[in-house]
């Protein structure tokens, strides 16, 4: 990839790309690669990193939305996981199969959920029994037992449950477990997916750090972020996937939009080895007492509980809240009763908005998670279409950027070149097709570069067949850190190179999982500033505003202080 100053000197040169897409979340980042795969010159730019709010606070599942059939959305949860079998089958290293674990209190509750929220009486459900669940994954396998991508579910009844996990609540009836699946850094699916755009079109331009100030006309004024410089483009068609702040960049172009509802969703992750060993693979997703379907996920050796559902009006305001912990920790209690939690094992929290359709009050959790294309035709906002990704989830957002890039390709006169459903994402070109072919292949690249086959192994994990590039490039330096032994300066070095890391916490929030999982301390961040400042040219007075900002972002929007929870 051309380095970020060229890529800016390109928009100078070349001001009028076919589409502009403002906002780089997972809908922005799927319609830019979906549209370069198509052969446009397109552009994308977010005011901050890549992937850096909703984007960044999800649950780390791809799912279908089990809940969902009972509001009668039955085609969204029959795409949602036919993408969710295709995101396994086609991104093996980072999205794998997840069991999925439900404890069921009751037996006939919850039979006229469905009908009585068809004719308006229910906007809260009641606790769903054993019959309505049963009757919901029955559904739920049939949707894709074609694709036969994972297991059909299972169900339990309380003897063989407790059997099977024995730290569960005794008050149990029954338990069923079905499959979804795991992602454990969204963030690295992101970058990967802007790197094959790239990859395929030298006119796909990525920028983070670049904002919208305004629009009239047919012109777009943009700032870069770091150098405070401003651009003027004249694209075709601008595409607005700005997320929860759609409403707002469209406010900031001239018009008024009712597009958006937005509610806040928090997690928490814990270092609970006692939790972790309960749950073990599996995830457990169950109803709370107030009907909020809640989770307790196994994120690699933590884990991560979640999430709320509440309403928010400014998405920039959105941090977990002292009542929100209080909750995920009572939560736990229904479902393990006997281990305990608390707030000295929180290593992390996080805390985004969802951009919903727009709906005027109710529940929030009986909000539709579906997706559409809002398109103020050339005349009603700027002399240029514009359209608005509204909606959406990380699991189907193949299907929606495939729908937002007809829409574009239609509206530009041009033919689709390529369908994105079989394509593989980054590390999972050439992706062994079995555990031996996976073993004969890291113990080739362990003998060729030298290097110990647990290491190779572990970069395999994260990197997929992209391995080979970094060891090709930095096998000589891939020697761990001093004070991270499972991390190593090559590795490092290989993400500084070619991810457009601009800041200390693109590189620790969300080109890895350092922070997630708990590993920064005050040496391990001195030791990666340093890295930092090597590679990317810093002086020593910029490695100091690094650091001191990293450490006010986790403070204020993650209320961490060097993996220690702070209260507000």
């Amino acid at each position: 990839m051309k380095t970020r100053q060229e890529r800016i000197q390109a928009l100078k040169k070349y001001p009028a790309p076919s589409v502009l897409i403002i906002g780089a979340g997972i809908n922005g980042i799927g319609t830019f690669r979906d549209l370069a795969l198509q052969g446009l010159d397109v552009v994308l730019v977010d005011r901050g990193d890549y992937c850096n709010g909703t984007s960044a606070a999800s649950s780390h599942m791809v799912h279908g939305g089990i809940r969902y059939l009972e509001n009668g959305e039955f085609s969204l949860v029959k795409e949602a996981v036919q993408e969710r079998n295709q995101l396994i089958e086609r991104l093996p290293h980072l999205v794998k199969p997840l069991p999925t674990t439900f404890p069921i209190f009751k037996r006939f509750s919850g039979l006229l959920n469905a009908p009585l929220k068809f004719v308006g009486l229910l906007d809260r459900p009641s606790e769903r029994g054993a019959l309505v669940i049963k009757l919901g994954m029955v559904f739920y396998d049939a949707l894709t037992r074609k694709q036969k991508s994972v297991p059909p579910h299972v169900f339990r009844n309380r003897t063989d449950s407790l059997t099977r996990y024995p730290e569960l609540n005794p008050e149990i009836c029954y338990t069923a477990t079905y499959f979804d699946g795991s992602m454990p850094s969204p963030e690295r699916i992101a970058v990967e997916l802007i790197k094959d755009a790239v990859e395929a079109n030298e006119n796909a331009i990525p920028i983070n750090y670049v904002s919208l100030i305004s629009a009239d006309g047919g012109e777009v004024t943009l700032k870069d972020e770091v150098s405070g410089e401003e651009i003027t483009l004249t694209p075709r068609v601008l595409v607005n996937a700005a997320g929860p702040w759609i409403d707002l960049v469209n406010q900031k172009m001239g018009r008024e939009t009712p597009y958006i509802s937005t509610t806040k969703g928090s997690h928490l992750i814990l270092d609970n080895p006692l939790l972790k060993n309960a749950i073990g693979e599996e995830e457990f997703f169950f109803e709370n007492k107030d009907g909020r379907i809640v989770l307790i996920f196994p994120l690699l050796d933590k884990v991560l509980i979640g999430t709320s559902d509440l309403w928010i009006d400014d998405p920039d305001d959105s941090v977990i809240t002292e009542e929100e912990i209080d909750y995920f920790l009572e939560m736990i209690e229904r479902v393990f009763p006997e281990i305990e939690v608390n707030r000295s094992q929180i290593i992390y929290t996080f805390s985004g908005v969802r951009p919903l359709q727009r709906s005027e009050g109710g529940a929030t959790g009986q909000i539709s998670r579906n997706h559409t294309v809002k398109v103020l035709p050339s005349g009603q906002l700027l002399d240029i279409p514009v359209l608005s990704l509204v909606g959406g989830k990380w699991t189907s957002f193949r299907a929606f950027s495939e729908h937002a890039a007809d829409q574009v390709l239609q509206l530009l006169g041009k033919e689709r070149k390529i369908s994105t459903w079989n394509l593989l994402i980054g590390g999972s070109k050439d992706y062994p097709k079995n555990q031996a072919q996976r073993d004969r292949l890291v113990e080739d690249w362990s003998q060729k570069s030298g290097l110990d086959r647990t290491l190779v192994e572990g970069l395999f994990a994260w990197y997929g067949t992209k391995t080979s590039q970094v060891l090709a490039r930095f096998a000589d330096k891939l020697t761990p850190l001093k004070t991270l032994p499972g991390v190593t300066r090559g590795e490092l070095e290989w993400i500084l190179d070619g991810e457009d890391v601009l800041h200390l916490d693109d590189f620790i929030l969300r080109r890895t999982t350092l922070a997630k999982l708990g590993k920064i301390t005050p040496e391990s961040l001195e030791e990666i500033a340093e890295i930092c400042t090597s590679v990317l040219g810093w002086s020593e007075r910029e490695k100091v505003a690094e650091v001191k900002r990293y450490q006010e972002i986790m403070l204020k929007k993650h209320r961490m202080h060097y993996g220690e929870y702070v209260s507000a």
